[in-house]
């Protein structure tokens, strides 16, 4: 059977509904310029296990599970799941780290960045060029030779584990036990007390995560295919993305461009450049946006499960030690760890290729 939604109509079509579902989930109560922000959602996911104590964002939020049991159950129908896993699990664990590390100093994941620029947030430019270089690092590298090695194929149990671990989560979030009257943290204010309601957003995580697997959408993977293959396919959906999710804020009246007072950012642009090249270059190294990485640990890749889990590190370390921005800006500490992880990611990219030369 032919798959409608990786023809080029089909990937325009996802692009475009990602983009509105992320602006109503917007208006049914998720934070501004926030329907969809895989970073800032599994850092909520973090909080509300307990990883850190920053009360403003700790919630458990539905759509990323969505996401992957979307992913899991579109496999499954498609016949595509395929256990597999073993490609350089702790270099994959450490990119998530500093990924997310990235994410929470710019504020935002590759997706959020552009349903930022369709919210008329302009510090997102900084984010978006951030990104671009870093994909051109990536990009680079593979074109060098880089490669984190092959997975293997799998017993089918391995790739149950994830899938599972994501709906004990759901029944965390639906049920909302508490144990020792602390976790599950839930914020009764801030970004991590706004969120739509829990079926809507797990319905959304659900259509997102079986549309994405079948087209297989992924906002770096399109940066990377224009500068590695010259191929624009996968880019036609992260337009139309931006499109609809723009056209979508203008009639619900959540367009409000300029850069000062923007929701949950900061107007610091270098440290959104950079924080974006660090994530940038971190995903295109490890496979894939921080979406792709959840939408491939649902059909049984249990290296991008190990990417997912060394993001959800990634929160609880940039959170514990002051490195992830506020609206008041970017920490002292921020800088330093930005460094580190570039410091990390290019020496990675240098001794895991078979060949150096710049092209």
């Amino acid at each position: 059977m032919t798959n409608f939604f990786a023809s080029k109509k089909g990937i325009i079509l996802v692009g475009a509904i990602i983009g509105l579902i992320a602006a109503f989930l917007q208006f049914m109560g998720n934070p501004p310029n926030m329907g969809v922000c895989v970073a800032c959602f599994e850092r909520d996911i973090a909080g509300a296990l307990g990883l850190h104590r920053a009360a403003v964002v700790q919630y458990l939020r539905p759509e990323v599970i969505g996401f992957v049991l979307g992913s899991l159950v579109a496999s499954l129908m498609a016949k595509e799941y395929s256990p597999r896993g073993g490609s350089a699990p702790i270099i994959r664990f450490f990119l998530g780290i500093f990924a997310m590390i990235g994410a929470l100093v710019f504020l935002g994941c590759p997706w959020r960045t552009l349903l930022r620029l369709a919210g008329g947030d302009g510090n997102a430019i900084w984010g978006l060029l951030g990104l671009i270089v870093g994909t051109v690092i990536g990009g680079q590298f593979i074109k060098n030779g880089f490669s984190l090695g092959r997975a293997y194929k799998s017993k089918k149990a391995s790739g149950w584990v994830f899938p599972a671990f994501m709906f004990g989560l759901l029944l965390l979030a639906i049920f909302t036990p508490k144990f020792g009257g602390n976790a599950i943290y839930s914020s009764v204010k801030g970004p991590g007390a706004m969120y739509a309601p829990l079926w809507i957003s797990l319905a959304a995580g659900l259509l997102i995560g079986g549309i994405a697997q079948r087209s297989r959408f992924c906002t770096m993977g399109a940066i990377r295919d224009i500068f590695v293959a010259r191929d624009f396919h996968l880019f036609s959906g992260v337009i139309s993305l931006l499109i609809f999710a723009f056209v979508a804020n203008l009639f619900l009246g959540q367009f409000n461009p300029g850069f000062v007072g923007q929701p949950i950012a900061h107007t610091d642009g270098l440290w959104n450049f950079f924080g974006m090249v660090l994530s940038g270059t971190a995903f295109v190294m490890a496979g894939g946006c921080p979406g792709r990485q959840l939408i491939l640990a649902g059909e049984g890749d249990s290296d991008s499960a190990i990417f997912v889990m060394g993001m959800i590190t990634g929160a609880g370390i940039a959170h514990n030690f002051m490195l992830a921005s506020s609206p008041k800006g970017v920490t002292a500490y921020a800088p330093y760890a930005v460094v580190i992880g570039l410091l990390f990611v290019v020496g990675i990219g240098i001794s895991m290729r078979s060949k150096f030369k710049f092209v």
